[in-house]
């Protein structure tokens, strides 16, 4: 009994299914999730604020994050997610400086802190977790950059048309067939385009009115997407009021 207990407690402070840890060995696993602080989330907590002067990193042992900033009037901004073996909250802990987004639970999570001292000591103590890291800044830096491309570029409409193209898979059922399974809710592609809920409500409209794509429940059935692609192609003038 003991030892089911001990081995419980043991697989609800792991870090094994972390990523950015694959390459530690047992030992140094161990050691620093000895030094993590653990907790519990719900779905709709909120982790982080941004400004805040919280400066952990945090890994997710369990569950699924969302990564958003908002504007001034309040419009969402969609960062990313962060699923069960990612991290995030490295920018505070590298640079000291406040918060520069929002965390909140997309479902219930298990969660462990690290401290910035000791995100700095694993990195500058195992260069394959430097490496990795770098990988993650560099991989932010281009998405930050194809989206000022966007905005500087592309219509509202062209935006939603791009994340459309982005989420679409085969059809695992019918060959040469397109979709979107699960369709985010119109609010979070909103948050990924900069745009508002009701410009994606529009452009799907009009997608379903031209026979682009339709829509049955959570699935979004693309039925002509080089006309997707075309739309999405188009001088960016096009549709400009609807920023």
């Amino acid at each position: 009994m003991t030892t089911s207990v001990h081995s419980a407690a043991e697989a609800d402070h792991s870090l094994a299914s972390i990523k950015l840890l694959g390459s530690l060995d047992r030992q140094s696993l161990r050691h620093f999730e000895d030094q993590c602080s653990w907790r519990h989330a719900k779905e709709g907590d909120q982790l982080l604020s941004r400004d805040s002067d919280s400066r952990d990193v945090f890994f997710v042992a369990r569950g699924r994050v969302r990564i958003v900033n908002f504007s001034h009037s309040g419009r969402e901004i969609a960062f990313g997610v962060a699923g069960t073996g990612d991290y995030f909250g490295e920018l505070a802990a590298i640079d000291g400086l406040p918060r520069s987004a929002t965390v909140v639970a997309l479902e219930d999570c298990r969660l462990a802190a690290l401290s910035p001292q000791g995100f700095k000591e694993l990195i500058e103590g195992h260069p394959r977790v430097a490496l990795l890291v770098m990988e993650k800044l560099a991989k932010i830096i281009r998405t930050c950059d194809d989206r000022i491309m966007d905005l500087a570029t592309l219509s509202a409409y062209q935006r939603v048309y791009s994340e459309v193209l982005k989420l679409m898979k085969p059809d695992p059922v019918r060959t040469g067939s397109w979709l979107v399974y699960p369709l985010p809710t119109q609010a979070q592609i909103a948050a990924q385009a900069s745009t508002t809920r009701e410009t994606v409500a529009r452009v799907l409209s009009h997608l379903a009115i031209d026979g682009i794509a339709e829509r049955k429940s959570k699935t979004l059935y693309i039925r002509s997407p080089d006309k997707l692609k075309q739309l999405c192609e188009r001088h960016a003038g096009l549709n400009k009021e609807e920023d």
